[in-house]
C-alpha cells in the first residue's frame, strides 16, 4: 500500500515551522505507524535529506514517549492505543494522513515531531512520590489492602504520561494526568500520610506550568490509551478541597 504524509516539519523552537509532503511507498498493513515512518526516514537518508524527527523507545505501548497527533487525534483514536501499537490496517491504500506534534504551551516544540514534555517530570518531583520514612523495609503483606482499593489504585497508575489528554483538551489541561499521579498514590495506605500535600503541591505545580483548566468535556478520557477514567479528576478535585480546608 502507498500512503502519502503530511508532516510538520520545524528545525527549531524559534523557527515558524510547515507542514511538507512526503510518500510513504510499498508499505503493508502488518507494519505499525512507527515502522511506517522509519520507511520514510531510510528513503529521506538515502536521498540526503533530514529525517523526521519523532520520539520512540519501548514501542511496546508502555513508555509514553510515541506521541504524535495523527489526522487530528492523539495517537490516531483507536481505543487503548498508543501510537507504536497503531498498525497501518487501520488505514487504506492511497489514503493522505497529516502527522503533527502535541499541541500545548507547556509542551513546546523541540524539532518536528518532538516535544519538550518536562513539564510532567516537575509535577511528579512536586509531590507524585511516598517520601515517608518507615525504618526498615517492611514486609510486602504487612497492609492489608483491599481489593477494590488495589484495583483503582492500579487502574490510575497505569498513565503512562504520554501527555494526549493534555494534546486533545481545547484548554491544554493536565487534570487527568496529574489525577491518575495523585489518585494512585492517596488511594493506597502507604501514600496517605502525604495525601493532602500531594494534592496541593501537584496541583500548584500544574498551574504553574501553564496547563489550562478542565472543562469536563471528556475528551481526554476518550483518547487516553490507557483509558484512564474522568472519575480520577473528581477524586483529585476532593482531596484538593479537602487538604484546602484543612490549610495544609
Amino acid at each position: 500500500m502507498n500512503l502519502t504524509l503530511k508532516v510538520w516539519r520545524q528545525k527549531n523552537p524559534r523557527a515558524a515551522g510547515g507542514f511538507e509532503t512526503y510518500e510513504a511507498k510499498g508499505v503493508t498493513p502488518e507494519m505499525s505507524f512507527l515502522e511506517m515512518l522509519d520507511v520514510v526516514n531510510e528513503e529521506l537518508i538515502a536521498g540526503g535529506r533530514d529525517p523526521i524527527a519523532f520520539d520512540s523507545d519501548c514501542r511496546e505501548g508502555i513508555c509514553g514517549m510515541c506521541s504524535l497527533v495523527i489526522n487530528g487525534i492523539p495517537h490516531g483514536g483507536q481505543p487503548g492505543t498508543t501510537t507504536c501499537e497503531l498498525h497501518l490496517r487501520h488505514f487504506h491504500d492511497g489514503q493522505t494522513i497529516t502527522v503533527e506534534p502535541w499541541r500545548a504551551k507547556a509542551f513546546p516544540v523541540v524539532r518536528d515531531l518532538i516535544t519538550n514534555r518536562s513539564a510532567f517530570d516537575r509535577i511528579i518531583q512536586a509531590g507524585g512520590f511516598v517520601s515517608v520514612n518507615t525504618g526498615g523495609t517492611p514486609d510486602g503483606n504487612a497492609i492489608p489492602v483491599p481489593k477494590t482499593t488495589a484495583d483503582r489504585a492500579m487502574d490510575a497508575a497505569a498513565c503512562i504520561g504520554c501527555g494526549a489528554c493534555v494534546a486533545v483538551c481545547k484548554n491544554a489541561s493536565a487534570m487527568l494526568f496529574v489525577a491518575a499521579k495523585v489518585s494512585h498514590l492517596n488511594l493506597l495506605p502507604q501514600g496517605k500520610a502525604e495525601k493532602d500535600r500531594r494534592a496541593l503541591n501537584m496541583v500548584k505545580q500544574m498551574d504553574h506550568e501553564g496547563f489550562g483548566n478542565c472543562t469536563v468535556t471528556g475528551s481526554c478520557e476518550a483518547v487516553c490509551p490507557k483509558e484512564i477514567s474522568l472519575s480520577f479528576i473528581a477524586k483529585m478535585n476532593r482531596d484538593y478541597g479537602v487538604a484546602t480546608l484543612k490549610g495544609q
